[in-house]
């Protein structure tokens, strides 16, 4: 066990870096096990104090220190683990440093590492100090210049800003010398140097300055950046029309490596992308990836603004960034992709992570107030939900008003490093709103309840709505505060028709009462439209009320969420030994039809056909059974596969493409629907069934039909199940992107034979526990989705998991804490399943030589 005890980073502990660091000149010798890296840092002391001088700097063999050229000896300086300390210096200066690193020995993937052959980094949040000695904090802000020095077999070499110059050396190596114009938080430098094919175009920005284009990719790959080039156009347009933003420099360039702890990394003019996020074509990539990767290049995109431009003063503003620009990507993606199939999306996203998040151990506000380890808090909390605050600030105030919020908060916060509530005020004052109680949704953890009833006076015509909020305690917060909550609000007729339009009622108090006149006749409610905040809602609606909802609601989410509700309804109550099965059928008959409307987008009916979620149901039903809701959620896919059989079969070949390929909304949604039909078909595996599933997947001509006949098939088990998977290996065992999902569809395979199945997985040639995508795809994918499996009785899920976190901690800590959560929910199970958990963490815990990252979450989930 550890014995020493890390000490927690405090956001009241807050003080400004006593010295700015005006230019930084980096010189990198490169060498894959002896790169030498010179700094030279324009320091300049601010205020009147005398303190030392610290720079961050960790792994680094120091070679050298000097201060305007006098070479510091042995007793001018200290240095420790994790820190270089000057004690005396001028109060302007100029820092020499040089510094010998290992890139090739860094499996971490922090810092300088090597990936293929090739150099690349990741800085966010603190890897800039395994590469020198520097204050690596977000509000020193510094302007860069870089030259790169490497073999000519190293033909790329890549950094943040313009290239100024390049040349040959002697010895068969050359450089490159870039400048950044702009000051970047250390978190931002980038760079990547190897043997790569590049995809070029170029962008005429709204003011007339032509921006060159660069996607750099492995070899032979290049024409599979084609999407994501086009992305980034569709992005560039889009946020000069939507937020008025133009790109800066001259130059935007993209590499792809396949070894990345994150999916992309925003750096400044150079974004540096894990290859699943920015390479496909139809023929190895699904339409979910097509979709990921064209919202994440434009969420890299949009944080040229929202992240690099306006930065963070510390790490305890990570939502500032993150949070919205998740906001400005979904309404990207809303735009490109139809805004009530995105938002459903997005909605189960949240709920499926972030409100997961909430109800655990490891809740924490989207501004947290303390943290061991900044990389713990890249979660669903300061991400997905920090977006959801924008878009209720958004709708408080109006369209018109927040943009004007937008606007000022870029005009007065170009090139600094600031505040949430600086942010906040911008919109306080643009629209003339107090919003010191908004406030309180950054600083609160916690999915807050709405529970909202009705009462209807016939002879007045007046509806009575009683709203009232509440919010469990959570670590840290056992007393919560009332929030504003935006609820959108409409009316419907028994029959389905409007009686009343969507208005948003403010619930900004633990209770209030709204009436609404002129109401005709006793009207059905259709409350968070939209899901306009992040809240679980219980009202005093019927199952009739929700049956005209499913079938009639002009919201498209609330129709998509009455069927959620139905269908979680009935499996809830079968998992609780009540099942109904009239209210099964009376089920099933309503979802056909809504499948055979007319007027609903295939996209939408392939979201009716999806039940709701395993994980989901689990937070709804304490302390949950994974068995017995999978088993009832079963009972009602066989229900529905059964009584629309005939529908089901139609659809799905009235579905199938004919045609070329295309990735745009209206060709994926129907793949959607054709692969959501054969999903739903695969629960009743009769001859013909079969027949047509296996048809379905020797027939694919895409990723995404081929997966969509993979997953079912390996469902049903079987020889048919071998079959497919050996097809599919035989197929695509030399594509790394591909047998991911191979790895994937393994992972979730609900038979009872699946945990031999993953362990040994784990011992085949092509397992990489190394590389975060191969891990991701088998043990987190088992772990987090699959969870009748998981949480087999005898706890060998959960030991197979400890063991997982433990071997991957030694060499990438930020990757095995990310697989810890699935543990810390043992509260929410059976007690025999949550002491079995719960042995796990202990046992993960007590372990020697546990990094920070680990060590905190597994803390927090025992505390």
């Amino acid at each position: 066990m550890r014995t020493d005890t890390p000490q927690p980073v405090r956001l009241a502990d807050y003080r400004p870096f006593p010295f700015a660091i005006e230019t930084t000149r980096l010189v990198f010798d490169l060498s894959a096990s002896a790169t030498r890296v010179r700094a030279e840092l324009a320091i300049r002391r601010v205020g009147a104090s005398a303190e030392p001088l610290v720079l961050n700097g960790e792994r680094l063999k120091l070679l050298s220190v000097a201060i305007d050229g006098e070479a510091l000896s042995a007793n001018q300086y200290a240095v420790d683990a994790e820190h270089l300390t000057i004690q005396e210096t001028p109060d302007q200066f100029v820092l020499t440093t040089e510094v010998e690193i290992d890139p090739a020995a860094n499996k971490a993937l922090t810092g300088l590492y090597m990936s293929g052959g090739r150099f690349c980094t990741q800085c966010e949040a603190e890897g800039f100090r395994t590469i020198t000695y520097f204050p690596d904090r977000p509000d020193v802000l510094s302007r860069y210049s870089v030259r790169i020095e490497a073999d000519a077999g190293l033909p790329h070499l890549l950094s943040n800003g313009n290239l100024v110059g390049e040349g040959p050396l002697d010895g068969s190596r050359h450089f490159a010398e870039w400048v950044d114009p702009f000051p970047k938080p250390a978190y931002l430098f980038a760079l990547v140097a190897g043997d790569l094919d590049v995809l070029t175009d170029s962008f005429v920005t709204m003011s007339g300055r032509e921006v060159a284009l660069k996607i750099f990719v492995d070899p032979g790959q290049a024409a599979r950046a084609a999407y994501a080039l086009d992305s980034l156009k569709r992005a560039m347009k889009w946020d000069e029309e939507a937020f008025g933003r133009e790109y800066d420099l001259d130059l935007f360039m993209i590499v792809a490596v396949r070894d990345f702890n994150f999916g992309a990394m925003e750096n400044k003019g150079l974004n540096i992308f894990n290859s699943s996020l920015l390479l496909a074509d139809p023929e190895t990539a699904t339409d979910a990836d097509f979709e990921r990767i064209e919202a994440v290049v434009a969420h890299e995109y949009f944080h040229n603004w929202t992240g690099n431009r306006i930065t963070c003063r510390d790490w305890f503003q990570l939502c500032l960034k993150e949070g919205f620009t998740v906001f400005r990507d979904q309404s990207f993606s809303a735009d490109m992709r139809g805004a009530a199939v995105q938002r459903i999306k997005d909605v189960k996203a949240l709920r499926a992570r972030q409100f997961a998040e909430d109800a655990g151990p490891l809740a924490h506000p989207v501004r947290p107030s303390s943290y061991l380890k900044i990389d713990n808090f890249y979660t669903a909390t300061i991400y997905e939900k920090g977006s959801e605050i924008i878009r209720m600030l958004k709708t408080i105030l109006g369209a018109d008003a927040f943009r004007k919020g937008c606007d000022l908060y870029f005009d007065r916060h170009d090139g600094q490093a600031t505040t949430v509530e600086a942010f906040i005020a911008c919109f306080a004052e643009a629209s003339g709103q107090d919003l010191s109680d908004f406030f309180a949704w950054y600083e609160q953890a916690g999915t807050p309840s709405v529970t909202i009833t009705t009462d209807y006076d016939d002879g007045a015509q007046v509806l009575t709505l009683n709203l009232t909020q509440s919010t469990a305690p959570t670590p840290g917060q056992p007393v919560k505060k009332a929030l504003p909550i935006p609820v959108a609000i409409g009316l419907l007729s028994h029959n389905g028709e409007v009686l009343r339009e969507t208005e948003i009622v403010l619930l900004d108090r633990q209770s209030m009462t709204v009436r609404w006149a002129g109401v005709a006749q006793p009207p059905i409610l259709s409350a968070l439209r939209g899901f306009s905040a992040p809240v679980n809602l219980t009202t005093d609606a019927r199952p009739s009320d929700r049956y005209v909802l499913f079938g009639a609601d002009p919201d498209l989410f609330n129709r998509w969420e009455a069927g959620q509700t139905l269908a979680r309804d009935l499996i809830l109550a079968r998992a609780g030994g009540t099942p109904d099965e009239v209210g099964e059928e009376r089920y099933a008959d309503a979802l056909g039809q809504a499948l055979v409307d007319e007027a609903a987008e295939p996209a939408f009916k392939a979201l009716l056909l999806g039940l709701p979620s395993e994980p989901d149901l689990a937070l709804m039903s304490e302390p949950a059974d994974p068995l017995a809701l999978h088993e009832a959620r079963d009972v009602l896919r066989v229900r529905i596969a059964v009584h629309l059989g005939d529908l089901l079969r139609r659809l799905h070949g009235e579905m199938q493409s004919a045609g070329a390929f295309s990735a745009d909304a209206k060709a994926a949604g129907r793949r959607a629907l054709r692969n959501a039909c054969a999903d739903m078909i695969s629960a009743d595996p009769h001859d013909e069934n079969l027949s047509r599933l296996i048809g379905h997947y020797d027939a694919s001509r895409n990723m995404t039909d081929m997966i969509g006949g993979l997953y079912p098939l390996v469902c049903i088990g079987g020889a048919a199940r071998e079959k497919a998977l050996g097809k599919f290996f035989d197929s695509w065992s030399a594509e790394p992107l591909v047998l991911d999902k191979w790895f994937a569809a393994q992972a979730r395979d609900p038979n009872a034979d699946v945990l031999d199945r993953v362990m040994a997985l784990t011992r085949h040639p092509a397992f990489e526990p190394t590389n975060p995508n191969r891990l991701r795809a088998l043990v987190s994918t088992f772990a987090n989705y699959n969870p009748a499996r998981f949480h087999d009785p005898s706890g060998a899920g959960y030991r197979f998991l400890a063991d997982q976190i433990l071997a991957v901690d030694k060499f990438n800590p930020m990757t095995a804490a990310r697989l810890v959560e699935p543990l810390g929910a043992w509260r929410r199970y059976r007690p025999d399943l949550g002491a079995l958990m719960r042995q796990e963490l202990e046992r993960i815990a007590a372990h020697p030589d546990l990094s920070k990252n680990v060590l905190e979450l597994a803390a927090k989930s025992l505390t």
